[in-house]
């Protein structure tokens, strides 16, 4: 397990998520996750703390209704939601995070370059 912190833009959202290591991180080709550039990383309740911001968060609901994507008020910035495949977590944007290594994370554009280093993601 490590722990982040992450924020919207304008840093009025704050939070810190604790997430497995290796980080698993997620990329959705739905309209609102393509259009937004979401990097998903699902969490459970407990590994999730707003720790700023509660009253400057909006929701945005569309379609069935139950994911919440809730942003901020102020730049708009979703750093986090409830996802409708996961209703009982938050699904948390790998963007957000403070310090994270976006080395990490699978250049999915270019993997023919990275493709050696992928390799092992498939071996016993």
């Amino acid at each position: 397990m490590k722990k982040y912190r992450g924020s919207c833009h304008c840093k009025t959202i704050q939070f810190e998520v604790e997430v497995d290591q290796p980080l698993t991180v997620h990329e959705c080709n739905c309209s609102i996750c393509s259009k937004s550039g979401y990097l998903h990383i699902i969490v459970s309740q407990s590994k999730f703390h707003l720790l700023k911001g509660q009253k400057n968060l909006a929701t945005y609901l569309f379609n069935t209704g139950i994911a919440k994507h809730m942003f901020c008020k102020t730049c708009g910035i979703k750093s986090f939601y409830i996802p409708r495949s996961n209703p009982d977590g938050v699904d948390v944007n790998a963007r957000c995070l403070d310090k994270l290594d976006m080395e990490t994370v699978i250049d999915g554009k270019h993997w023919e370059k990275h493709s050696d280093e992928l390799r092992h993601l498939s071996k016993d």
